[in-house]
């Protein structure tokens, strides 16, 4: 059993001023800052820690009365006003980051903003920058992979994102983790923080957040689609200029 406190239950002269070291002011506190302070906190212990790793991963795909070894961790990171849904999606989204493989744990970014500030303006333009929905990371598992897995990708992805869309609060608890496993495996980067926040509201804005899932997959993969076509027909063109003329 390990003994690595949560940042909330550290002396405070043990705590670095960073996002993953410190649990943000719960007053005046963006959602944004909050959520990607929270899950770099998470990835770190994960890297760090096997024990917690092993307490985090165990909630996967259990209800909040059956995660007993999560909530020593978890716990002082809730907001203090709060939704059930909120709460329900920091323990989903904790466990989904610790049941990668370890190698799959991503390091924490350098940036040269005050780190640990999510209400500061800079630090929250660039979180903003950065975030990514679900669906970027659904398109990106067709258009980065290899060319002949494409098409098979695309066919996969296609059906696990609109799954999700059609998805009710508890039936999205009950299907993400797969298909975050599944974009996982394949070395997508999921943005942890904006599905945080997306799980959280789901109830009340799924239209929405579906709606933007769907758009960003969309919008990618066709893009890369028209960069293919781009790309065929410019190798076309330069394999009909090297044709010697016919005399």
């Amino acid at each position: 059993m390990t003994n690595t406190p949560s940042p909330a239950t550290r002396g405070t002269t043990d705590l670095p001023d960073t996002a993953i070291g410190r649990i943000p002011q719960q007053s005046g506190t963006r959602q944004a800052g909050r959520s990607r302070a929270y899950t770099s906190w998470v990835e770190q212990v994960c890297r760090e820690d096997a024990g917690a790793r092993s307490a985090l991963r165990s909630g996967l795909r259990k209800d909040l009365d059956s995660v007993r070894r999560m909530h020593r961790l978890v716990a002082p990171w809730l907001p203090e006003q709060r939704s059930a849904d909120v709460e329900r999606a920091y323990y989903t989204v904790a466990a989904m980051i610790a049941a990668q493989p370890r190698s799959a744990l991503a390091a924490p970014e350098q940036t040269t903003a005050v780190p640990g500030r999510p209400d500061d303006e800079e630090s929250s333009r660039s979180a903003r920058r950065r975030r990514a929905s679900i669906g970027t990371s659904f398109a990106t598992a067709v258009t980065e992979g290899p060319r002949r897995e494409k098409e098979m990708r695309a066919g996969t992805a296609e059906s696990r994102l609109n799954l999700l869309t059609r998805q009710s609060v508890t039936g999205l608890h009950r299907h993400l983790p797969a298909s975050v496993g599944y974009l996982r495996s394949l070395g997508v980067d999921i943005d942890w923080g904006q599905l945080l926040d997306d799980l959280g509201n789901w109830r009340n804005h799924s239209g929405r957040i579906s709606r933007t899932w769907l758009q960003d997959f969309y919008r990618l993969r066709d893009k890369d689609i028209a960069r293919q076509a781009a790309d065929a027909d410019e190798k076309e063109l330069a394999a009909h200029s090297t044709v010697p003329a016919s005399r």
